[in-house]
């Protein structure tokens, strides 16, 4: 990748881009299809949005208090005189899509990946540019936990086949707007009655955005913070149990985790989980990836109430972190979908559905309350070949979608046996 001055004479790309010649696109097209595998054999669909947005779509979405908006987007005005900006994110964009094209009538949760150039003036330097690649994941129109925790798997899916070593999961939650705007008070009391022991720009940014002061490397405001009080230990009851179930779904994965009560993500939408992958190997700016939940994000942008989470991750800081790191992998075929029968069926069948991407299976799993029948339903018309039923007491069945055969599983290793064998064995067309 050859970086914007690194030529002799004439003109050069703008400082802060890149050239990508020939010999170094591989690894990011083999990125690019690591991503299609992981993602799209869970249920997530490729989409784009335009590369330039109306500037109020992220004044709106992103927050009028981030540094994002307030000094790091390319905006300028189109021959009509339209305000327009340089996408600096990729989550505003889908929302606007959602509501644009109506697709709270589509089955629920809607599921989208997405990769494509982004852009933000910030001061380049390594694993930081200005004009910036991006994979993300959007999955719109659910709130269960099973949706949080599915995303943050499915983005340490991706860094594992690219490569990426020594990485450190950092999660936390925001809770509410509410919530947070009851907090953003108690910080801001808590804060002023600190100003002589934090940095300039903390103390300017007092009324504004006060959670920014987490990210301050000043000393003095580090100490300060260390002693502050801690969002997540005020979350209502109800977002309490949510970021309980998140963090029980990923103990049953094995994902390891570290509760970070310092986690505060750079933009005003997030919402309840918000989550960050870190890698040793690249230093000051460690971060490949994260993200969280938006529940409020479509709502404000007009459309419907829909709960909502998603990440993104940054290709060049993937491809800098997993330097000598060995991209490729195998994925599955025919869709297994696993359905949930009865309460308490939920866990157990993110056991089964985790087993399933871990064998390399192409798996889903219901998450958008749907009946038993309706489950079956939905199962046919996404032409998945088998459906593992699961009902939170008994063993796991195994339903061949063509015969409407049905076997009992000894346990999980067996039904997802079963499971792929039918699937790899029968192609099922999918309804229309």
């Amino acid at each position: 990748m050859a970086t914007a001055g690194s030529g002799e004479r004439g003109l050069r790309a703008p400082r802060g881009t890149f050239d990508v010649l020939p010999g170094e696109g591989a690894p990011r097209r083999e990125l690019g299809r690591i991503a299609e595998d992981v993602l799209e054999r869970a249920g997530y669909g490729y989409a784009e949005t335009p590369a330039f947005e109306s500037t109020e779509l992220f004044a709106r979405g992103v927050g009028e208090a981030t540094d994002i908006v307030q000094k790091e987007m390319f905006s300028f005005e189109d021959q009509g005189g339209r305000p327009l900006t340089l996408r600096p994110e990729g989550t505003a964009g889908f929302c606007r899509a959602y509501v644009e094209h109506g697709m709270h009538k589509r089955p629920q949760p809607v599921k989208l990946w997405y990769q494509g150039p982004f852009f933000r003036h910030e001061a380049p330097q390594a694993g930081r540019f200005r004009q910036f690649a991006q994979i993300g994941a959007e999955a719109l129109g659910s709130d269960d936990p099973s949706l949080d925790a599915e995303s943050i798997l499915l983005l340490a899916e991706l860094l594992r086949r690219a490569g990426v070593g020594e990485l450190r999961l950092r999660l936390s939650s925001l809770g509410t707007a509410a919530t947070r705007r009851e907090y953003a008070d108690e910080l801001r009391a808590f804060l002023r009655a600190r100003e002589d022991q934090i940095s300039e720009e903390v103390r300017a940014r007092i009324e504004l955005n006060p959670l920014r002061a987490f990210d301050s490397a000043h000393p003095g405001t580090l100490a300060v913070m260390a002693r502050a009080p801690k969002l997540v230990e005020r979350l209502a009851p109800e977002d309490a149990e949510h970021f309980a179930a998140v963090r029980a779904l990923l103990d049953d994965a094995g994902l390891a985790y570290e509760v970070d009560p310092a986690l505060v993500r750079g933009l005003d939408y997030y919402t309840r989980t918000v989550f960050e992958f870190t890698s040793d190997a690249l230093g000051a700016q460690s971060g490949v990836g994260g993200g969280g939940r938006y529940d409020d994000l479509v709502e404000r942008l007009g459309g419907p109430a829909t709960p909502a989470v998603g990440w993104a991750a940054g290709v060049e800081r993937i491809l800098l972190a997993a330097q000598g790191g060995r991209l490729g992998g195998e994925s599955g075929d025919e869709l297994i979908f696993v359905a949930l029968d009865g309460e308490g069926s939920e866990r157990d069948g993110f056991r089964v559905l985790t087993a399933l991407w871990r064998a390399g299976a192409r798996a889903e799993m219901e998450q958008g309350g749907r009946s038993a029948k309706g489950q079956l339903k939905h199962a046919s018309r996404s032409g998945a070949g088998a459906v593992i039923v699961v009902d939170g007491t008994g063993p796991p069945r195994v339903r061949d979608m063509r015969t409407r055969d049905e076997e009992i599983a000894s346990d999980v290793e067996r039904a997802v046996e079963l499971a792929r064998d039918i699937a790899g064995r029968t192609p099922v067309e999918t309804a229309r």
